[in-house]
C-alpha cells in the first residue's frame, strides 16, 4: 500500500471551479465550463489567459501544460463545424493532440468577490464597492454582481485618476480614452470590467462620477456625456477590454494554487489585445 496522495484529475480541478465560479451562476446566453479534455486525465499544470488564440495555445503546449484556462470560451457563439480549415477548429485539434484539456469561466468569473469586476475595483483602491447589478441567482453568493460601485479614499482629478488607472493596467496600443473634463475632481467610481456600454443609464452609474469600462461605442458614449453636460453624470474612462480582464487572472492562479497545491498554475505572459499598433493618435 502506496503512502503517497493521489495525483490531481482534470476532475479535482473541475469540481475546485465550480466551487469557485460555479457554472450554474453563468447568464443563460453563455458557453462555460469544460471545452474538451478527459476530466480523468492526470493534471500537473495549467496555464490561464484571457483568449485562446494561437498564441496561448502554442505557450499551453510549448509549456507542457495540462489545461488551458481562459476567460472568454472560445465557442461562445454556435459553430456548426470543427474542421481543421476553420480557426476554432484548428486551435482544438491541436490541443487535442498536445494532451492539454480546455476550460473557460466567463460571466461566472465577472460577479462574485474576487472575480474579475471585484479585482478591478480593488486594485484601483475603491472603498465599499458594491455590485451594479446585483445576481439574482440562488446559487450566487452574497455580494455577487455585475459590475462594481465604489469610492475613492481620495478625491482626484479625472486626469489624476485616468494616470493611475494606466499605470495599474498592462499597456495596450489602445492605451485609456477619456471623455471629460480633465480638472473634474472625481470620487465615486463605477466600473465594468469588459464591455460596459449596456449600463450606459444605469442609476449607480449615471449617479458617479466617472465610470470605467471597455468597448463603449460612438454613439452611446457622445450621447451619455452630452447628457452629463445638460443634466449632471459620469465622465467615461475607455480603456482595452483584455487589460482590464487580465487583473483577474494573477489571483484565480494564486487561488487555484493554493487549494490545489500539487498543480502549477501559470498566468500567460502573451497579450491577446488585437490591436497591435496605431497611428495619427492625437490628445
Amino acid at each position: 500500500m502506496s503512502d503517497r496522495p493521489e495525483a490531481t484529475s482534470l476532475a479535482d480541478f473541475l469540481a475546485l471551479a465550480d466551487e469557485l465560479w460555479p457554472l450554474a451562476t453563468a447568464e443563460s446566453w453563455d458557453r462555460v465550463g469544460l471545452t474538451s479534455g478527459d476530466p480523468r486525465a492526470p493534471l500537473t499544470s495549467a496555464l490561464l489567459a484571457v483568449d485562446v488564440t494561437e498564441d496561448t495555445v502554442a505557450e499551453a503546449l510549448d509549456t507542457g501544460a495540462d489545461l488551458l484556462f481562459t476567460h472568454h470560451p472560445l465557442l461562445l457563439r454556435g459553430v456548426h463545424t470543427l474542421a481543421e480549415d476553420t480557426a476554432k477548429g484548428a486551435l482544438i485539434a491541436r490541443l487535442i493532440r498536445g494532451g492539454c484539456a480546455l476550460y473557460s469561466a466567463h460571466t461566472n468569473a465577472d460577479a462574485p468577490d474576487g472575480g474579475v469586476s471585484d479585482v478591478f475595483a480593488r486594485r484601483l483602491g475603491l472603498v465599499h464597492a458594491q455590485p451594479l447589478v446585483p445576481s439574482q441567482h440562488p446559487a450566487a453568493a452574497q455580494g455577487s454582481g455585475i459590475g462594481r460601485v465604489g469610492t475613492l479614499p481620495q478625491p482626484e482629478s479625472l486626469r489624476a485618476f485616468a494616470e493611475r488607472l494606466a499605470a495599474i493596467l498592462p499597456q495596450t496600443v489602445s492605451g485609456v480614452r477619456v471623455g471629460g473634463d480633465p480638472d473634474r475632481v472625481v470620487s465615486r467610481v463605477a466600473l465594468l470590467g469588459g464591455a460596459g456600454d449596456s449600463l450606459l443609464d444605469h442609476p449607480l452609474v449615471r449617479a458617479a462620477d466617472v465610470y470605467v469600462t471597455s468597448d463603449l461605442r460612438h454613439h452611446p458614449a457622445q450621447e451619455s456625456l452630452e447628457l452629463a453636460a445638460a443634466a449632471g453624470g459620469p465622465a467615461l474612462v475607455d480603456v482595452a477590454h483584455w487589460a482590464s480582464e487580465s487583473l483577474w487572472l494573477d489571483g484565480a492562479a494564486e487561488l487555484l494554487g493554493e487549494r490545489l497545491p500539487g498543480v502549477t498554475f501559470r498566468v500567460s505572459a502573451r497579450r491577446t489585445d488585437p490591436w497591435v499598433f496605431s497611428v495619427g493618435a492625437s490628445a
